[in-house]
């Protein structure tokens, strides 16, 4: 079952934690969160699994910044999360969608126990600008059923910052 945004806001500082925590931007089924000022993207045309692929830093200016079709941006969000005992997931907000952007690829979905900054996979079908703390995407918390062990230990936990692939920690 999804929590209603009443149940997002009871469960903060105990199963949620979202630093900071704006209670405008609570929906009724899920939390808006905001797009940071830094983008990242790959630094070669031909990105390797088995290697630590090289990236540079954008940052967004206030007056922002043009996405352009066929690349590939990682951001993360201005908030931080921790989820205990539910399940996270991320998908765009509606609105950024109607504007042909996409805020992730195949990651919208998160383990119980994560902590850390999102990070966003953002692409778009047309040019498009975008700015530093708009709202990009909203989270959103399902129950569990079972045990769930210690929760999430992975390779992206506790992450500060944007996150390029660690896929070559898998060879």
């Amino acid at each position: 079952m999804i929590l209603t945004g009443h149940e997002i806001k009871d469960r903060i500082g105990t199963d949620i934690v979202i630093r900071p925590f704006n209670v405008h931007q609570l929906n009724p089924n899920s939390y808006d969160l905001k797009l940071h000022d830094k983008l990242m993207v790959y630094t070669k045309a031909c990105l390797d699994f088995k290697k630590d692929d090289s990236t540079k830093i954008i940052i967004i200016p206030e007056n922002g910044l043009k996405l352009y079709p066929g690349r590939l941006y990682l951001a993360r969000t201005a908030e931080w999360t921790e989820t205990y005992k539910l399940v996270p997931s991320i998908q765009g907000k509606s609105s950024v969608g109607r504007k042909g952007v996409s805020i992730h690829v195949t990651a919208g979905f998160g383990d119980i126990g994560f902590k850390g900054y999102w990070t966003l996979e953002i692409f778009c079908i047309h040019p498009v600008i975008i700015y530093p703390y708009m709202k990009i995407c909203q989270i959103k918390y399902q129950t569990i059923l079972g045990d769930y062990g210690e929760g999430y230990q992975g390779k992206y936990q506790d992450q500060n910052s944007i996150q390029s692939s660690k896929s070559y920690q898998d060879f």
